[in-house]
Order: structure tokens, then sequence, then C-alpha cells
């Protein structure tokens, strides 16, 4: 049964950080959001006295939040079910705006936590690079005490968490030296088909079996926009390509070497260290498209079984077996690959501990060269959540041992985490950890999710990140999701990157 919250906000408006605190503790909750404008000295007159109409709960809603966010002050008050729990009244607060956020939302924090006996490991963290906070205060000369001290009494972030955060800073850090990432730029190519959508996917992705027919036009359009790319840059290098999506190798076997012919034609790659595309679904995966991705350059491929049970895999819409994971990895390494990845999903519906160590004794069999253990996210444009009454009472079990096992497993195999980053609605608050064998990280990785180096994306979905180091600024251009829309409409994706250089002559 979902939590029906009530959150008036009166003054700033602070929900796109509010919410998702809120709901990492409650994370089965419809909220409803109400906003009041307010004047100060006013709002200040009204809440001398209590109790105040403002500061009502209505019952009907599980848990009602009403803050007063001013200036340089605040006052907040949290009822369940009518009756109060918690209130914070605070003055002269300092009114920059992260310093303020970070006041009030430890003040949710410390109300909820008490209420609900939870306790975040991420603390009040809420955005997707926690260990960007770190990477940068490195970068500046910050102390690592320093650091530890802001993560634990800033942040409220449990010390297991900040242990793991300066592992993957100091790992990320070290990969880096000397890379001169900022005189260079990474490529994404996305391919929006798949053999057929997981049930906790909302990626852009169009299964083959429905729109697998529009292949050959996406390439044609895509072509172009490559075309465009390989040459908008030229005074900076190429490193690294990542194609992904989606399901790359949903392309047919033609196909597939269309697309590699397209990249090795359009793109300058004398300086690229890295060449990953994601091979993904086994059932998408034959022995000539391992063999033309070794034979046109890729130098790392990722295998992604998500589970090792079948009645997991056969429940989340992945129509492939165990065995046929099994097969895949087995002819990448015959086809000399040399560098493969493997993605596990932590907190999959219907899963328990004890099947996650079970995948992941499979795995060991394996013996990919980098895991990426991946915790589930309740998205909302997901099947697991447009028809959550399908999977009602089969919510996994015990998360947080699950990630457990997985840290205990990739110690124990000589896997070391080196990025790290996390998504809304993550199950129990938890994080998403690529681990690698020493030189088998994948950099394209860490550039994006510390967004050190400007990215330019090509496909239906894909979205360019610039940037510019100087100003501390990013900016992103965005092509439509529409697989219609970017066949039809390539040359206003091409146009709209074209009129961001001209506004951004030099970059």
């Amino acid at each position: 049964m979902d939590s029906l919250i009530e959150l008036n906000l009166y003054g700033r408006d602070y929900e796109q950080e509010l919410r998702p605190l809120i709901r990492a503790f409650l994370p089965h909750s419809e909220f409803e959001v109400n906003f009041y404008e307010a004047e100060e000295e006013p709002m200040r007159e009204l809440c001398r006295e209590e109790p105040t109409l403002l500061l009502a709960a209505n019952a009907a809603y599980e848990y009602t939040f009403s803050c007063i966010l001013m200036n340089d002050w605040f006052r907040i008050r949290v009822y369940r079910l009518g009756e109060r729990i918690g209130s914070a009244d605070a003055d002269n607060v300092n009114p920059e705006r992260k310093a303020y956020r970070n006041r009030v939302a430890r003040e949710i924090y410390r109300i909820l936590a008490a209420d609900t006996g939870v306790a975040l490991p991420w603390g009040i963290l809420t955005g997707v690079r926690p260990t960007k906070l770190i990477y940068e205060g490195l970068e500046a000369g910050e102390t690592r005490s320093a650091l530890e001290a802001r993560l634990r009494d800033e942040y409220l972030v449990s010390e297991e968490k900040i242990a793991t955060g300066f592992q993957v800073a100091m790992r990320e850090r070290e990969i880096l030296t000397g890379m001169n990432y900022r005189g260079g730029y990474s490529i994404y190519i996305g391919i929006p088909f798949c053999p057929t959508t997981c049930h906790y996917c909302s990626f852009t992705s169009y299964p083959v079996e429905r729109f697998g027919a529009m292949r050959d036009a996406y390439l044609d359009a895509l072509t172009k926009e490559l075309e465009y790319l390989g040459g908008c840059m030229p005074g900076r290098r190429l490193q690294t390509i990542y194609i992904g999506g989606g399901t790359p190798t949903a392309l047919s076997e033609e196909q597939l070497e269309r697309l590699l012919q397209t990249v090795r034609r359009c793109l300058t790659m004398q300086d690229c260290i890295e060449f990953s595309v994601e091979a993904g679904r086994p059932d998408s995966i034959t022995e000539r498209k391992l063999q033309l991705l070794k034979e046109y350059g890729v130098t790392r491929i990722s295998v992604n079984p998500q589970s090792m049970q079948q009645r997991t895999l056969d429940l989340i819409g992945r129509r492939h077996t165990v065995r046929q994971i099994v097969d895949a990895m087995h002819m990448a390494r015959a086809a000399g690959h040399d560098n493969i990845n493997m993605d596990i999903i932590i907190g999959l519906t219907g899963e328990c501990p004890d099947d996650v160590r079970d995948t992941l004794a499979q795995i060991a069999e394996l013996d990919p060269d980098s895991l990426t253990v991946h915790t589930l996210a309740r998205k909302r444009a997901a099947r697991l959540t447009t028809n959550k009454e399908e999977y009602e009472g089969l919510d996994a079990q015990g998360v947080p041992e699950m990630l457990r096992a997985s840290i205990d497993f990739c110690r124990e195999h000589a896997y070391l985490p080196y990025y790290l980053y996390r998504q809304k609605n993550m199950a129990d608050n938890l994080e998403n950890v690529g681990y690698a064998r020493l030189g088998k990280e994948g950099i394209y990785n860490i550039l994006i999710m510390e967004e050190k180096q400007t990215i330019l994306a090509a496909g239906a979905g894909a979205m360019s990140k610039f940037v510019f180091h100087d100003e501390d600024r990013i900016e992103r251009v965005e092509n439509v999701k529409s697989l219609t829309d970017y066949i039809g409409r390539i040359d206003e994706m091409i146009g709209r990157k074209k009129a961001f250089f001209e506004a951004n002559e030099g970059l």
C-alpha cells in the first residue's frame, strides 16, 4: 500500500531536494505537493502563535510536511495521521542555497529517522554523484580528514559509505592522471533497440519484434549525425567511444558491421584509448557479431545477465536463459575479447540474498574482467511502476545483505571499485558500483559520472554534455527520444549542435 504524503511549501521551492529525501525513508509513497506564495514579515507574524492554519495537518494523509522556508529562517512541522511527530525552528540560517538546503534536509532527516528507525547510508545526499564531492575536494587541496568531517556532519553520510567514496575517488584520480581529459572528448552512440523491454527499464528502447524494420532507417540518420560529429571538434582528441542503448547487438550482423564501418570512417581514432560496446543481452549475441567487434577494434564489451536465476529472468521480461549467458561469455573469450564486463542488479523482483550469492558464484565461474553491481531503482516510466499490481508481494528481501554479499565477492576476487553513482528511488537508498581488475576499468564510465569531459552524443534520446572547466559550467544539448522523430528530424538534431558550437566558439 502506498503512503499518501502531503508536502506544503511556503516561500522557497525545494521540492526537488525534499521529495527524494522523504521518499528514501518512505519508498512506497505518493505525493501531493502544494505551493504557496509567502511574504517574509507577514509569515513571521503568523508563525509567532501556534497552532496556525498554515502549520496544521490533514489526517487524511499518512504524513504531512509543512515547510515555511523564508530568507534566513524556517519553520518545519511533520505530522503522521494528523499527530505531530517532529518540528524544527531555525533563525539566522545561512541563506546561501546549498547551505540552506542542507540545513533544512538535516532537520527533516532527523525527524524521519527518529520516527521510522531508519538510517540512510548516504545521509541527505540524494544526487547521482556522491563521489564528485570527494573528488573535487581532493583536487581543491582539501584534506581527507576535513572532507570526512564534512560528509559526516553536514551530509550525515555513514562511515562505511565515506570509506567507499574515498576508495572510488582515489582510484578515479589515479586512472585519469596524465590523461589530459580536458584536451579531449568522448562520443556516445545510442542504439535504442532491444530484444524485449525489461520490467525495470525506462531507457529509450524499442523491441525488435515491433520496431526492427526501422533499424536501417535509424542507421541512415545515425550515420548522418556521426558524419557531422566527426569533424565538429578539430582542436581536441577523441579519447573514448561508447556504443550503448538499448542493446547495440540487437542490430543484425550486417547492420552491426555497417555501424562499425561508419564509426571507423567518420571518427578520427588514433588517440582513442577505449572503444566500448554493450553487447548486453545474450539472446542478441552471435559468434559473428563478437568477431566483428574484435575486427573493428572494440576494446571492451559488456555481457549483462542482471541475474543468473532463471525464474527471475522470466519474471523481469528477459527472454533468454542462464545457459545463453554462459555460452555468450565462452564465445566472447573464443573471439579474443580480453576486457569483458558483466552487470548484475540487486533488489530484483522476488529475489533474496541467497539468490544473489548463487548468481555471484556462477559469475565467478565465468571470470569476467569487471563487474558492475546495480541496485534496483524504481523508475516512473518502467513497467515495474506503471503495472505495479502485477508484482504485488514480490518485493526483494534483504537488499542491504545482497549488497554486502557483492562487496565481499568483489574483494575476494580482486575486483576494485572504480566508479559509483546513484539514482532516485533506489532500493534501500544504496548505490551502483563498478568494480574492475587493475587495468580493466571503463574509462568512459568515470568521465561521464564525474562530468570530467565533454561527451558528444548521437542517436535517439542521446544527450550531449559540454564541460566548461574554467567556468565550472556544464551545458546539455538533447536529441529527441522518439525513434520516428529522430529519423525524420535528424537535420534538426544536427542543427541543435551546430547552433551550440556557434554560440560557444573555441569550445
